[in-house]
């Protein structure tokens, strides 16, 4: 049998950004890079949540930061992605995680304004913080962006449709920016989450969320975020460096049922 070349799968020593990280999906990413060696740049609108998460990591004895970052504002994002760069000597990934819901029927009152968050949060941040890495990213020997959008960009679910058309839009980013920028070595992949038990879904009785996943997921229940920030996690490892474009549902086999 022949030798395997040696691909690393060590993220030790490198550098992460994620979006988003104060909760939920971002902390659960944040936290599991840490534990794998990372400098971990936590981010997130919600100050005091980052600023949580980036000292439980440091109490463990691991490299983190916190940044309060609001996606929405574009000096923010380049300022922010500028002094985590400086702070930490580069950036190899960037996680574009930070979400909010969206919910909001087509001819209620509130809805441009509802569409016009979501679109400023769940999709025009992703490009932002693209572009203000790119820089930092193009510097390392392993570039990776992943970006965080749904099943809801798969499927969709009525009354919902800033969050899937938002959700919709990474999706054709990620496709998009992969071949742009794939003659410089950078990957850029997609994860799809399903149901996943975080803040978001919170709201939603536990009853409830056992008949959905049930009768919805093959797995028959709600995901984890750390299900989640394992396969972000696996498509930043220096190893991952042939995936690229990828759109990858993390959803318990929700998006294989036809009824």
């Amino acid at each position: 049998m022949s030798e395997l070349t040696q691909l690393s799968r060590s993220v030790a020593g490198l550098t992460v950004l994620v979006t988003g990280a104060a909760s939920g999906m971002g902390a659960a990413t944040a936290k599991l890079f840490a534990a794998e060696g990372a400098n971990v740049a936590v981010t997130d609108y919600d100050e005091a949540g980052a600023q949580s998460v980036a000292e439980e990591i440091a109490k463990a004895g691991k490299s983190a930061k916190a940044w309060r970052l609001d996606v929405s504002d574009s000096a923010a994002i380049a300022q922010t992605v500028t002094d985590i760069a400086s702070h930490f000597g580069g950036l190899d990934s960037l996680i574009n995680n930070a979400g909010i819901s969206a919910f909001h029927p087509l001819d209620d009152d509130g809805y441009d304004e509802t569409w016009d968050r979501a679109m400023a949060v769940l999709l025009t941040a992703h490009q932002r913080t693209v572009r203000a890495a790119l820089p930092f990213l193009r510097k390392s020997a392993c570039p990776r962006i992943v970006n965080i959008a749904s099943t809801e960009a798969l499927g969709a679910t009525a009354f919902d449709s800033p969050y899937c058309a938002a959700k919709a839009g990474v999706v054709g980013f990620t496709r998009a920016i992969a071949l742009e920028l794939g003659k410089e070595g950078i990957t850029v992949n997609c994860i799809c989450p399903g149901p996943i038990t975080t803040a978001m879904t919170a709201p939603v009785p536990d009853e409830h969320k056992e008949i959905y996943a049930r009768r919805r997921t093959a797995l028959r229940r709600y995901g984890l975020p750390e299900e989640v920030a394992h396969m972000t996690f696996s498509l930043c490892l220096p190893a991952a460096s042939f995936i690229t474009g990828a759109i990858i549902p993390v959803d318990g086999g929700l998006m294989v049922r036809n009824a």
